[in-house]
């Protein structure tokens, strides 16, 4: 097994939504990437990195820091779901020699109300929308192989692929890689070993996150929408919450695991000037280390 720990801006508190967090320049979350002990990263939302490929490999070269990827959400459930941003994505990480695409389910807003709670609720997909949402993760994937990616996909809380049983059927209707989020799977009603031993090689790319129990059950309990929860601290450094990583790399391990794994955190930075990110980032490091990453 080879597991290569990475980072991303939304443990900055960069997010693809619109006013989330405080604005922090580019240039600090990746010093501070760096400086926290990670030698790659996601992209993050379009245009918050360079996107003139040559000013981007400058800045990720002079800290000697690699693109990896960029995680990707769309309507998939439409049936005219625009490709664009996956295009424009796929272009800027084949210039930069990134492996892959994180294809994602966007953030729906009856979704994000019964985040945690989705099993229960009676908002799924239709068998025909199921189709679709196939249809088009066939097309991305399509798209990315002709850029020169691979493409997994991010299961996510909020999104119309959050349970176990959801991902399940994804897999089943498509080829696509699986990028394990370990704290959304436990978000969806999960458990992310359980995982691994299910889905074995589909798993070819890792989101090491992790969740505070109580923080959690409080959310469900207070019925919250994920971002809220996210705003509550429902997730933390990595070691500190539900997560059972241990057992995890041994079921990675069983596998053959050999890929990347990027440790994030969903946050809300504020207050603009929070040095928790970074101290948060480093902790998490420091963990894997001491597991042996």
């Amino acid at each position: 097994m080879t597991i290569r720990p990475a980072n991303a801006p939304v443990s900055w508190g960069v997010m693809e939504v619109e006013g989330w967090s405080p604005p922090l320049a580019y240039w600090r979350f990746l010093d501070e990437l760096k400086a926290a002990g990670y030698e790659a990263t996601e992209l993050g939302p379009y245009g918050y990195l360079p996107t003139d490929p040559g000013r981007l490999k400058q800045e990720l070269e002079r800290r000697s820091l690699r693109l990896i990827s960029a995680f990707v959400p769309l309507r998939l459930k439409d049936p005219e779901v625009d490709l664009g941003p996956a295009r424009q994505v796929g272009q800027l990480l084949g210039a930069l020699g990134a492996p892959c695409l994180v294809l994602s389910d966007a953030l729906w807003p009856e979704r994000q109300a019964v985040a945690g709670r989705a099993a229960e609720s009676q908002v799924h997909l239709t068998d025909p929308e199921w189709q679709t949402v196939a249809a088009n993760v066939a097309a991305v994937c399509r798209l990315a192989a002709g850029l020169g990616l691979g493409c997994v996909f991010h299961h996510h809380a909020g999104t119309y692929v959050e349970t176990p049983t959801e991902v399940r059927r994804l897999l089943a209707s498509t080829e696509v890689g699986l990028c394990l989020d370990t704290a959304h799977y436990v978000y969806g009603g999960g458990d992310p070993v359980e995982a691994v031993e299910s889905f074995g090689r589909r798993v070819e790319y890792l989101h090491f996150k992790d969740l505070d129990p109580a923080r959690l059950a409080a959310a469900r309990r207070d019925r919250l929408g994920f971002l809220d929860g996210v705003r509550a601290g429902v997730f933390c450094p990595l070691g500190t919450g539900v997560v059972r990583f241990r057992e995890l790399l041994e079921a990675l391990d069983g596998i053959g695991y050999d890929g990347w794994a990027v440790v994030e955190q969903d946050v809300d930075a504020a207050p603009a000037g929070s040095s928790a990110p970074f101290e948060n980032a480093r902790a998490s490091r420091e963990y894997l280390r001491g597991l042996g990453v």
